[in-house]
């Protein structure tokens, strides 16, 4: 089902970098989370209607692929995309490309499990299954 990409552009801070100045590993999973939302929201369903709609996304599962590092004050933009829909699960993926060379640094995908309020697992509602089809 893989859609078109939603980009959310951000700067690396210092304090996302390691010692020999890299970008340390946790924060593309922070990364992720954010395009994720700002994506969401875009599509005109943020993440506090979902809960508010007893839907919640629980990651199940997080995939990350490093192909380049990045530094501190890289502009960089966080590509996001749904990548398949089921019943009770949205498996996203991701791109993190650094905006001056293009160069693609990281790949990854994140696997969300569809539940209500109580944890208990549901089938995603129908016109959010249209909301991620548009």
């Amino acid at each position: 089902m893989s859609g078109s990409w939603h980009k959310t552009d951000l700067r690396v801070r210092y304090a996302e970098t390691d010692k020999m100045g890299i970008v340390h590993h946790s924060n593309y999973v922070v990364w992720f989370e954010a395009a994720r939302s700002d994506y969401c929201r875009e599509i005109g369903m943020p993440y506090s209607e979902w809960e508010a709609n007893d839907v919640l996304l629980v990651v199940a599962e997080v995939t990350l692929r490093y192909k380049r590092p990045a530094f501190y004050d890289d502009l960089l933009s966080i590509c996001v995309r749904v990548g398949e829909v089921r019943r009770r699960s949205v498996r996203f993926e991701y791109e993190v490309i650094r905006k001056s060379d293009s160069e693609l640094l990281a790949t990854g995908e994140t696997l969300h499990i569809i539940t209500d309020n109580s944890r208990r697992v549901r089938s995603l509602p129908p016109e959010y299954l249209k909301l991620f089809e548009a």
